[in-house]
């Protein structure tokens, strides 16, 4: 079957083989791994993702909903901030529900008392692998937490859990050591709390990753303290290296001497992370590097009005015509949940295929979903 252009697509097979590879590592470590929904929200695939994991994780009243409504379980929640208005129903569903500040967990009390919800707190370790300052939440005078100093000396009444999270796409060895700081900074609160989140970041799904480490890691913490429940809520590694996004090429511009691919895809719409990050993503069959072989350079550009909307040079084996296809890989994790409709620009598909390439799930996006976010 043929696909749409432009199209997310997401490969069934791929993400199922993710899936039992995180399924074997939360059970030989005696662990709950969960899907956080701030990396992949697709909700056609949760059934799927729902014969392996125990639940998911929200950050907003939406993906708790989300999760309630398509993934059949109560959901885990952390958020920054709680909006008043809606406390009381994020609550009432919240399977764990964590507060990033004690002024928060003090405000809403009377309501998660009498509720009998079982909240957490979010500290900061200070402790993060992660370079770039955008992803990083472990800066001490940051907003994600609260630091060892604002803590008494023990829990606050009723305090069931402790939350952190500070890895990005990390190894397992970035593991052991937020474990290590974690204990370090808040183990009197591990002896007295119910369950330890440490959130997401775990990209145990790719090449290379030690496994066995993270799986002794676990097992070592949870031999420290086995009263604990403990949960990892990774996003990228239950989708990673799962779909790709295809395009069309749709013009040509050469001004003096270089050359740029305009597409029917932006990068500010359709993959943020690409001008964020920044990071310089896979396209198939090209290379990101001059080399021998690849002497057709081109820069790849987005189809909204943004100047910056576009990608340096990428290098080809043969010309490039209009009609040609190029297709993004890895693009299943953090592209569908950020992707935007500024400047008018298409959303494009989402798609899921089986083994054989056919289209089992399909979302298109049309001019009342624009409108409808527009008034």
């Amino acid at each position: 079957m043929a696909l749409p252009s432009p199209a997310f697509v997401l490969e069934e097979d791929k993400i199922r083989r993710n899936l039992e590879l995180i399924s074997d590592v939360a059970s030989a470590s005696g662990v709950n791994i969960i899907l956080a929904l701030k990396a992949f929200a697709y909700w056609p695939a949760f059934p799927l993702m729902a014969e392996y994991l125990r639940g998911a994780t929200a950050s907003s009243l939406n993906e708790a909903r989300l999760i309630e409504r398509h993934f059949g379980r109560r959901p885990y929640v952390y958020a920054p901030v709680y909006r008043p208005g809606e406390f009381e129903e994020i609550a009432g569903m919240s399977e764990h529900l964590t507060f990033n500040t004690l002024t928060e967990l003090e405000r809403y009390r009377d309501q998660w008392e009498r509720l009998g919800t079982s909240v957490g707190l979010r500290g900061n370790p200070q402790y993060s692998p992660v370079e770039t300052d955008l992803y990083n939440p472990s800066n001490k005078f940051g907003r994600l937490g609260e630091t060892l100093p604002n803590l008494p000396s023990k829990p606050p009444r009723g305090l069931k859990g402790l939350h952190v999270h500070t890895l990005c796409e990390s190894d397992a060895a970035a593991t052991a050591t937020l474990i290590e700081r974690t204990r370090a900074q808040f183990g009197h609160y591990l002896e007295q709390v119910e369950w330890l989140n440490l959130g997401g970041g775990h990209l145990m799904t790719r090449a290379g990753y030690d496994t066995e480490l993270l799986i002794r890691t676990l097992r070592q913490l949870k031999e420290r303290y086995p009263h604990l429940e403990v949960i990892l809520e990774p996003g990228s590694a239950h989708v990673w290296q799962t779909g790709y996004l295809t395009c069309t090429v749709l013009d040509i511009v050469n001004n003096y001497g270089s050359a740029t691919l305009m597409l029917d895809v932006s990068f500010t719409c359709h993959m943020p992370d690409t001008l964020e990050m920044p990071y310089r993503p896979v396209v198939r069959g090209a290379s990101a590097d001059k080399q021998d072989g690849y002497p057709y350079a081109y820069r790849l550009g987005g189809m909204s009005c943004l100047a910056g909307d576009y990608l340096e040079e990428y290098y080809f084996t043969q010309p490039a015509r209009v009609g040609d296809t190029l297709v993004f890989e890895d693009m299943a994790h953090y592209t569908t949940v950020k992707s935007t409709m500024f400047n008018g620009v298409p959303h494009p598909d989402i798609v899921m295929v089986n083994a054989d390439g056919e289209i089992t799930e399909r979302r298109s996006f049309d001019y009342p979903d624009y409108e409808r976010r527009m008034g």
